[in-house]
């Protein structure tokens, strides 16, 4: 009997550990949700921005955060994370914004939110990479910082 009230504490014990083992849940549900987001945005600035630079790099993000996704993907089912098919609501606000604008309005309003959401993403995502544990989670993380700083470099060039 020693042994089952053992084992009960030692799983109510683990059941603690949840919060922490959420974290992980949490962070790649909003990676997946950037990863729409940046996807929808480039898009779309292939279609108003005016400099070729912003179309160009409309098509980079588009690319580079569909070939993310598409890594996040297994490993939050292996966290079993639902994955979201939408963009987090300040994302989803910034398009309606962009959607009315065209031209330089469009590209200066564009390359402002690129350089503020990726250097958030920047900060998220080293936190991420950051933990001492190694696990599929950090690995991506480490895995998509390179392509979030190119895209930081590449939005304080455009403005």
């Amino acid at each position: 009997m020693r042994i089952s009230w053992s084992l009960l504490a030692l799983s109510l014990g683990m059941a603690g550990v949840s919060p922490a083992l959420a974290a992980p849940g949490a962070f790649l549900a909003k990676a997946i949700k950037g990863d729409n987001a940046e996807m929808r945005l480039g898009k779309l600035a292939q279609t108003h921005g005016q400099s070729t630079a912003v179309r160009r790099f409309g098509a980079t993000l588009a690319r580079d955060h569909g070939t993310a996704r598409r890594a996040a993907l297994p490993v939050a089912r292996r966290h079993g994370v639902a994955i979201p098919d939408g963009m987090t609501d300040e994302a989803q606000a910034e398009y309606a914004k962009l959607d009315q604008l065209r031209g330089p309005s469009f590209d200066r309003e564009f390359a402002r939110y690129m350089v503020e959401d990726h250097r958030k993403d920047i900060a998220a995502f080293s936190r991420e990479a950051a933990i001492r544990d190694p696990g599929d989670v950090r690995a991506l993380a480490r895995q998509t910082l390179p392509a979030l700083r190119r895209h930081l470099r590449m939005a304080r060039a455009l403005g």
